[in-house]
């Protein structure tokens, strides 16, 4: 579903991301970790075609995500609070990211319905808007802004950050109705190495822009624990 076929990034002389291959498949739940500065995030930027590669390409169904449109219709995503809309209430946030996917009111009401208990009241209290919001609620939107459009695709970058542990816990609940029941193909970031590896089945370790290695459910968080810990 999703190929990157020599993918480069660099700033200047220091790289970013450099990655000959990587395939993920359909409806795979894929995780990628790394210490800070190791290219996870520039590598969701370049694969949502945010920033420009050096060279290398990422292609989503067979479509070069930056000579083609047809990817955005079908991918949720939230890397930071960049993505929202600072003057905006949530209500009015959710309605216009709602109709990004043509979904009227109601939909979006219904939509919002379903994540109450991982929503705090507060968010909506008279009107509140986005950029009065706490760290956490704040992320709780943009995630749910990415879910909002049914996407086939949905990518995250640290999304357990900020949030409090009964919200940790309940949006890994979240990740895996939408893969199970939904068949949603997950990319999720993480420094917390359990909850990725409880929400993927398949995680991918970065180290100075390079993939070091690409594990399975079975044995990740124990190599994971054992390689973070030298």
């Amino acid at each position: 579903m999703i190929e990157i076929r020599k993918l480069l990034k660099r700033y200047g002389k220091p790289i970013a991301v450099d990655i000959p291959e990587l395939h993920i498949q359909q409806n795979e739940s894929f995780g990628l970790v790394g210490n800070n500065g190791a290219g996870k995030t520039t590598l969701f930027t370049l694969i949502l075609d945010l920033i420009k590669a050096n060279d290398g390409e990422v292609v989503i169904k067979g479509k070069n995500v930056a000579k083609s449109e047809d990817w955005k219709n079908f991918t949720g995503s939230y890397i930071d609070e960049g993505f929202l809309i600072g003057f905006l209430s949530v209500s009015e946030y959710l309605y216009f990211t709602g109709s990004l996917y043509g979904l009227n009111k109601k939909d979006v009401d219904n939509f919002q319905e379903l994540y109450d208990d991982f929503l705090s009241n507060e968010i909506f209290t008279d009107g509140k808007l986005i950029r009065d919001l706490s760290a956490g609620n704040k992320s709780k939107v943009g995630i749910l802004s990415a879910f909002i459009g049914s996407p086939e695709i949905l990518i995250l970058d640290e999304p357990f950050a900020n949030l409090d542990p009964s919200s940790q816990m309940r949006l890994i609940s979240m990740l895996q109705a939408l893969h199970k029941e939904h068949n949603v193909t997950l990319l999720i970031s993480s420094h917390n190495l359990s909850h990725i590896t409880t929400v993927c089945e398949r995680v991918v370790l970065l180290e100075n822009a390079k993939i070091v290695k690409d594990l399975n459910k079975r044995d990740s968080l124990v190599e994971l624990e054992e390689y973070f810990a030298i």
